[in-house]
């Protein structure tokens, strides 16, 4: 009788917690497991990351296919590392553009050139900086293609954010200020999730530009500086140099597992929780699918380890913090002077500094370099010029329709998104040898035949947020679309299009940026011994890269920066203002 009432009791204790649901269920384990594999794997690739600088030396990298998981190991941790700096960059930075017009005034214009400094040119003069940093470790290399991948990522989303800041409907607004919400509550309640659609697309599109850099970010050269640090990208570019084919395809397989793995465990589940933002009065039909997502809402002791996390992070959101921003002004003659003024003496004081920036750059640069090199360049950059134009031209009217047909229709982007992944993390450098090979047999002009390898990697910045803008088109907007039988080209000017051009700006401004950015790779190709180069831009950037002539790449750079101002503002930011007052949702 004893034994048996000890048995009663203990069947009820496991019943009570059952029912309290702390026990774990079969969801649980499965999360668990795999949050501890993920946990373990991680904690290796960083202990790696640690090792002695000596030891690539001792132990180079070498083409074996058993050693591929280690490499995309290795790869990974630096692009999950880039990004997660990306994100904090764009919360802060494209934050602070979106509240302060005084802040907006040097965030934007400085976007817009660092969006243009290639990747080569931030190596070129950070490699050396981390190095120094972590003198005899390997973490010094790690942080400089680290730093490399992030400035290939961070620049989309933090436009993507700051046009979604500025786009938040108006009577959302108004609502959120009748409810007295402070700056903080209105930003983590309303602003944020609002722009949470766009920001998830982009993150992934920014995931995939830094695929399309990572041979440039790991097996980096500058001058007499050699350094291949282990991945995917240093095995390209061995791959490349040795001409072999097989090992090429081997890196592709392993590029397509991982992103499909990282498409299945994180980008799908966040766009499935993410759906929930998009604004609108008449809820969607179809929603985006994850099983992750549904898994994790199945589990039930993850749910209990995680709750004091997310009531923490739920008191943070709702905190009544004062505003470090200027509300919009309600004020007087002389307090709108004040404004005034003090506007026209930060003005001034940014001219001073770009002042003395453009004179500080000179200088360095007119010590050794002559006006026929600045002729080389600036007739270099109107080539490179042309052929961006040409590209975006085309893309646009290529992916546009495309992003529409897929954005509309939730099942068909759940099953397109990993495809888009991989094709837009796709390097340009694995396409080289064919490249090279068609060009050589046929004897075509590389100054034409090199232009597309440019738009092969920026076209998807279109692509995903033209998706981006079609899945947040509201379904109200569609049923009445339907209703009105507003069909074929009057849908497409009076609907669509309107609806979708933020986004379409966004991925238009970024896409042209990239591209710039790819010339440096996309004008000099090579497959082993062979050599091609097309005249522009890139090329002189990169050939000066390649034998370390510091103020030829200054010089690259700044024609580079000064085309991608001016392209800029003459013609994205108007269509930005644009598309900020006549097509946001109201």
């Amino acid at each position: 009788m004893v034994f048996l009432s000890h048995d009663r009791r203990g069947h009820s204790a496991v019943a009570a917690l059952a029912r309290a649901r702390i026990l774990p269920n079969l969801y649980d384990l499965v999360a668990l497991a795999a949050l501890a594999a993920i946990a373990v794997l991680a904690l290796h690739g960083a202990a790696e990351m640690r090792a002695p600088l000596e030891g690539l030396d001792s132990a180079p990298l070498v083409l074996d296919p058993a050693r591929l998981p280690e490499y995309a190991l290795r790869t990974t941790l630096r692009m999950f590392a880039a990004i997660g700096a990306s994100l904090v960059f764009t919360f802060v930075v494209a934050t602070l553009a979106a509240k302060s017009r005084r802040a907006e005034m040097i965030i934007i214009p400085a976007l817009d050139i660092l969006q243009s400094v290639p990747v080569l040119g931030f190596l070129t003069f950070t490699v050396t900086f981390f190095i120094g940093i972590f003198p005899g470790s390997q973490l010094g290399a790690e942080c400089a293609s680290i730093f490399a991948i992030f400035t290939s990522q961070a620049w989309n989303m933090a436009f993507s954010f700051y046009q979604s800041l500025r786009t938040v409907p108006r009577d959302l607004q108004e609502v959120a200020r009748g409810f007295g919400l402070t700056a903080w509550q209105r930003f983590w309640r309303l602003e944020a999730p609002f722009a949470a659609p766009g920001l998830v697309w982009n993150t992934m599109m920014s995931m995939s530009g830094g695929w399309f850099f990572v041979v440039a970010s790991e097996a980096i050269t500058v001058g007499n500086t050699t350094i291949q640090l282990p991945g995917l990208g240093s095995w390209l570019a061995v791959a490349i140099d040795k001409r072999d084919f097989a090992a090429v395809g081997w890196a592709v397989f392993a590029m397509g597992v991982v992103i499909l793995l990282y498409d299945q465990f994180l980008f799908r589940p966040i766009v499935a929780w993410a759906d929930k933002f998009r604004v609108e009065q008449t809820a969607g039909q179809d929603k985006p699918e994850s099983w992750v997502y549904s898994l994790i809402k199945r589990t039930r002791l993850l749910k209990r380890l995680f709750w004091p996390l997310g009531r923490l992070w739920q008191s943070l959101m709702l905190m009544r913090l004062p505003s470090v921003m200027p509300s919009a002004p309600s004020a007087g003659r002389s307090e709108a002077r004040t404004s005034r003024v003090l506007d026209w003496a930060w003005l001034c004081l940014i001219v001073a500094g770009g002042a003395w920036g453009l004179w500080t750059a000179f200088a360095y640069v007119s010590q050794t370099l002559t006006l026929a090199d600045a002729r080389e360049a600036f007739a270099g950059g109107v080539v490179t010029l042309l052929r961006v134009i040409a590209l975006i031209a085309v893309a646009s009217v290529i992916w546009v329709p495309i992003g529409v047909w897929i954005g509309l229709r939730p099942a068909v982007a759940e099953r397109v998104q990993p495809v888009a992944q991989f094709l837009a993390a796709f390097p340009a450098n694995v396409l080289f040898p064919f490249a090279v090979v068609a060009i050589v047999r046929t004897g075509v002009d590389p100054n034409i035949w090199l232009a597309p390898l440019m738009v092969l990697g920026t076209q998807w910045y279109i692509l995903f947020n033209v998706i981006a803008g079609a899945s947040a088109f509201p379904t109200d907007l569609k049923e009445a679309s339907s209703v009105y039988q507003v069909r074929s080209w009057l849908w497409w000017r009076r609907a669509i299009l309107p609806g979708i051009f933020p986004y379409y700006v966004t991925g238009a401004l970024t896409a042209s940026g990239g591209s710039w950015n790819a010339s440096i790779v996309a004008e000099v190709v090579s497959w082993g011994n062979t050599k091609l180069e097309a005249f522009g831009l890139g090329s002189y950037i990169a050939r000066a890269t390649e034998a370390g002539d510091y103020p030829r790449v200054v010089l690259g750079i700044a024609v580079m920066s000064l085309f991608v101002t001016l392209l800029n503002r003459g013609l994205w930011r108007p269509l930005y203002v644009f598309a900020e007052r006549r097509l946001r949702l109201n």
